[in-house]
């Protein structure tokens, strides 16, 4: 008993401080729980201002983005305007020269297939009689058509016409569609040519292809023409007469067919491969040959005999080459550049148009396209600077030329005054002061009789160049 009353002494007072401090716990407890909910609502706060902080840096980072991309753009779009921006007239032009050609392009294509299919053997008055009389056909049709139709505008190609000019074809409208008919008709080109203007320029155009030139009389003249249908090699035939060999017919038929998946043809007893790079030209120096309707229809018959102002050009160039032969020769090496300028020019333009076609979505997004434009531009300004000073150089050339234009002019006309002799009897007699009378008695085998009229081959003078 003695040790309970001890215990129970020291134990009494200890339950009362515990059910003291269990109170005061209860108490604590109640207020941490408070507490708690109250810090969870201002986690909760918090949580959100985090979410929304990461949401703002994420629209700041892109707005970033944005900017900087719109600053990139604009200096996309300076460049580009500053360097296509130039280019907005010429272009807004051919586009509207591109829309009218485009609107009349069925009548010009019609007519332009007659001029090669038929109008190869005639002179430049009979063509253009021709064409206009076409046109009018056209126009009664209600078909459209240019107003004044021009086959090197419908058909020609300013730098391909330049490369054949450098290569030799005259610079005059007649030979410059002669070159357009030949570079488009379906049949091999037959070319009249007394003067060798056809002759020279095929071998000047084609010497980088290797041309082989054969003559019907050559004794192996067909194994080379057999090698060179195989190896796609360029071929010109000279000196025909008014009569083709026989063993020509299925090569200016063009009678291919295939072999064993191969395009072959057969040229006497041979079967070969026919190479789709072959090409074949005809020319003969009979001034006014007559060519069966057989032979007509299986090639092009073209007139390259030459016109006055082709020959005037020509004259015009040797005798300068004579008097001042470097100025001919800088004239010539500016023709040259010329040409490669504009070739130069054309590719950049088609380069460009490219990159604007194929571009996807936003061109100024496409940074290779806009480098490519840039570069383009800026070669193309340079072209242009030095193609303004060659124009200048040239016209100064062309201008210290014309000094010797009146003896080019002369010569040509004493060409044709004595070509032209050919069309009159030789049994004229002069009579009554230089009056020319027809003899009564009938001409001789070979000569002409005085009535006589040229055929559409030959060239007449004009009343100017008799003058």
């Amino acid at each position: 008993m003695n040790s309970y009353d001890r215990v129970a002494k020291v134990v009494a007072p200890k339950k009362e401080a515990l059910k003291l401090a269990e109170g005061e716990l209860g108490e604590a407890m109640t207020i941490l729980q408070g507490k708690q909910a109250a810090l969870k609502i201002v986690i909760d706060q918090l949580e959100e201002l985090k979410a929304q902080l990461r949401s703002c840096e994420i629209k700041k980072a892109d707005l970033e983005r944005q900017v900087n991309d719109c600053e990139v753009k604009l200096q996309r779009a300076e460049k580009l305007i500053g360097g296509l921006g130039g280019e907005k007239d010429r272009w807004t032009q051919v586009a509207m020269e591109l829309g009218r050609q485009y609107t009349n392009l069925t009548g010009d294509i019609l007519i332009s297939a007659g001029f090669v299919a038929y109008l190869g053997p005639y002179t430049k008055p009979f063509r253009e009689d021709a064409t206009r009389l076409w046109a009018g056909k056209l126009r009664g049709l209600s078909i459209p058509c240019a107003d004044a139709f021009s086959l090197t505008t419908s058909l020609g190609e300013p730098v391909r016409i330049r490369d054949w000019n450098i290569a030799g074809l005259p610079t005059d409208t007649f030979s410059v569609e002669n070159g357009i008919i030949v570079s488009n008709a379906r049949r091999w080109p037959l070319c009249i040519d007394p003067q060798g203007q056809a002759n020279k320029w095929v071998k000047n155009m084609e010497k980088a292809t290797k041309l082989k030139v054969i003559k019907l009389s050559d004794g192996d003249f067909v194994r080379t023409l057999e090698n060179s249908i195989q190896f796609g090699t360029p071929v010109l035939l000279e000196n025909v007469g008014e009569e083709l060999d026989p063993t020509l017919e299925p090569l200016l038929l063009k009678q291919t067919f295939k072999q064993g998946g191969v395009v072959c043809i057969r040229l006497g007893d041979s079967t070969i491969e026919y190479s789709k790079d072959f090409r074949f030209y005809i020319t003969t120096k009979l001034p006014n040959p007559h060519y069966l309707p057989e032979t007509a229809v299986k090639v092009t018959l073209l007139n390259f005999m030459i016109t006055p102002a082709g020959l005037e050009d020509q004259l015009l160039g040797i005798v300068v080459a004579k008097e001042r032969p470097e100025l001919e020769e800088q004239k010539n090496a500016l023709i040259v550049q010329s040409a490669e300028n504009k070739r130069q020019l054309k590719e950049i333009e088609d380069k460009i148009l490219k990159v604007l076609s194929t571009s996807q979505g936003n061109i100024l997004e496409d940074e290779g396209a806009l480098q490519v434009l840039s570069e383009a531009k800026v070669l193309a300004n340079d072209i242009e600077q030095k193609q303004a000073i060659a124009d200048e150089t040239e016209r100064k050339i062309d201008d210290a030329r014309q000094g010797y234009r009146p003896v080019a002019r002369r010569s040509a006309t004493l060409f044709f005054c004595i070509s032209t002799l050919a069309n009159v009897s030789v049994r004229l007699c002069f009579v009554d002061s230089f009056r020319l009378s027809p003899c009564t008695s009938t001409p001789s085998p070979g000569s002409s009789p005085c009535s006589s009229s040229p055929s559409p081959t030959q060239t007449s003078p004009t009343s100017s160049t008799l003058a």
